[in-house]
């Protein structure tokens, strides 16, 4: 008798530990995997119907908030403006995962299932109350994107500004944008309609623009090349370089020519702040097969090409919003880094990258981590985080960047007078990369910031596509978000 009770015994006790393993595989190993499974309605209605935390501008402006309605998922995302911060937001969708913007970045806090509010979630529980998911405080400026936003219109383009000191994303656009209210609807066929409509094709508006497509910087990168040759003390504003109307590539039969005849310099040689004001092709080209490979890649190493920038997030808290690496060949023969040197062949970036070029010239050197979250607020109201500046790298001296400054302000006050603003103090580079077949079409850019004897707001502006010089296609732009910037 003892010994069947013995043999029931061990069996119950072997059964014990067999749906002890199996609940702890479910519950800690597989829930993640279980959760996120399509298949899985439970979760949907979970996700769906949780309060999730609003989305809000630097000024108090709700871009992204969940509101009440009479339907089985009891709560609706909403975005007021949708496309004109959907490059920020991103979208929460029946059909489709957060995986773009703050609704990404910061998922975890706004459903409330972040390891932070755990104490807010029995709160919940406790009391039979509704958890409330956090509330996303960004830096963004309304005003500003809404000027860039309505500068570049119906074009394809981005447009970054930046707060010089901190690093802080004031604004950030992207065009052609979408709704993310279309993709929030609680009509899932109608969600997915829309989400394999703007899905489709390599122009699709769900790529942000200003973060996740990379173009050629053209001329604007000759600040990089400028700044690296300033960086060897061999080099001054007033310094003679090789200039000239026409080079041929190293090794080639290609001409290389300059847009404008002041380029050119006189008897073939420019001074080193004349090529940056009138964007000298046949000087940068040299100068950056005179500094050589190394140099020329550093330099750009640490303006940050070549890595992926986290804006905002972790794994933690969601999925990371990051930015694209933009690139510089890291080996490359004389004519293809002669053509580099000037933001074409193998060089590409970012809108967000050379917004971040210009903020390091307007801060002494001192390249700041860019953010777009100031601080995450509980539901009732007490801080959980906030965020603070962080230099990435100082990529060069106070020197260099005021003889960068000087030089920028020249691009402004004789080449490019449409640029200036009265009574501030500008500071740019104008770019026209040639893309397309046969180098048809352009990508007209502009960097700068200002004032520049005080740098408050750095800005970069992309118009894709366009058929005129960065001047024209990308430098009003610049204008109107650095005059609304500045009037505030």
């Amino acid at each position: 008798m003892n010994k069947y009770l013995r043999q029931l015994f061990t069996a119950v006790i072997a059964l014990f530990v067999v749906l002890g393993l199996s609940s702890t595989i479910i519950m800690a190993i597989s829930s993640s995997t279980l959760n996120n499974d399509s298949r899985n309605a439970r979760a949907l209605y979970h996700q769906l119907g949780a309060y999730r935390g609003a989305i809000l501008a630097s000024d108090g402006t709700v871009m992204a908030q969940s509101e009440p309605v009479n339907d089985a998922f009891k709560y609706q995302r909403t975005y007021s403006n949708g496309p004109l911060y959907a490059p920020v937001t991103g979208f929460f969708s029946i059909n489709q995962t957060a995986d773009r913007g703050l609704e990404a970045s910061r998922s975890m806090l706004l459903s409330g299932e972040a390891d932070s509010l755990i104490w807010q979630r029995a709160k919940a529980m406790l009391t039979g109350s509704t958890n409330q998911g956090a509330s996303i405080e960004t830096s963004i400026n309304p005003k500003i994107q809404q000027v860039s936003y309505d500068q570049l219109g119906t074009r394809d383009g981005a447009a970054v500004a930046i707060e010089v000191k901190t690093g802080r994303i004031l604004a950030m656009v992207s065009t052609p944008s979408y709704d993310p209210n279309q993709l929030a609807t609680h009509d899932s066929d109608a969600a997915a309609k829309t989400y394999n409509e703007l899905a489709a094709g390599g122009d699709s508006p769900l790529i942000n623009r200003a973060t996740s497509q990379l173009y050629p910087p053209g001329s604007t990168f000759k600040t990089i090349v400028a700044s690296a040759a300033l960086e060897t003390s061999d080099y001054q504003t007033d310094t003679q370089i090789p200039a000239g109307s026409s080079y041929t590539l190293p090794g080639t039969n290609t001409q290389l020519p300059n847009a404008v005849y002041q380029a050119n310099g006189t008897d073939g040689k420019i001074s080193l702040q004349d090529a940056i004001t009138w964007s000298s092709n046949t000087a940068f080209a040299q100068l950056g097969v005179a500094l050589g490979q190394d140099k020329v890649s550093d330099m750009a190493t640490k303006l940050g090409f070549g890595s992926t920038i986290t804006i905002d997030g972790t794994e933690n808290t969601g999925t990371p919003m990051t930015a694209t690496a933009s690139t510089f060949p890291s080996s490359s023969t004389a004519d293809k880094l002669a053509l580099a040197s000037i933001g074409q062949g193998d060089t590409t970036a970012t809108p967000l990258q050379m917004a971040m070029v210009a903020q390091a010239i307007a801060n002494d050197g001192k390249l700041m981590r860019p953010t777009l979250v100031d601080r995450v607020r509980a539901s009732d109201l007490t801080v959980l985080s906030e965020t603070k500046s962080q230099v990435m790298a100082e990529a060069f001296n106070k020197d260099t960047a005021d003889k960068l400054t000087t030089m920028m302000e020249s691009v402004v006050t004789k080449a490019n007078p449409t640029l200036a603003i009265n009574g501030i103090s500008v500071a740019a580079k104008t770019g026209t990369a040639q893309i397309g077949t046969d180098n048809s079409s352009i990508d007209g850019w502009v960097i700068g910031f200002a004032p520049a004897d005080d740098p408050q707001i750095a800005v970069a502006v992309l118009v894709h596509n366009t058929d005129l010089y960065g001047s024209f296609a990308a430098g009003p732009i610049m204008r109107a978000m650095i005059q609304e910037a500045l009037q505030q």
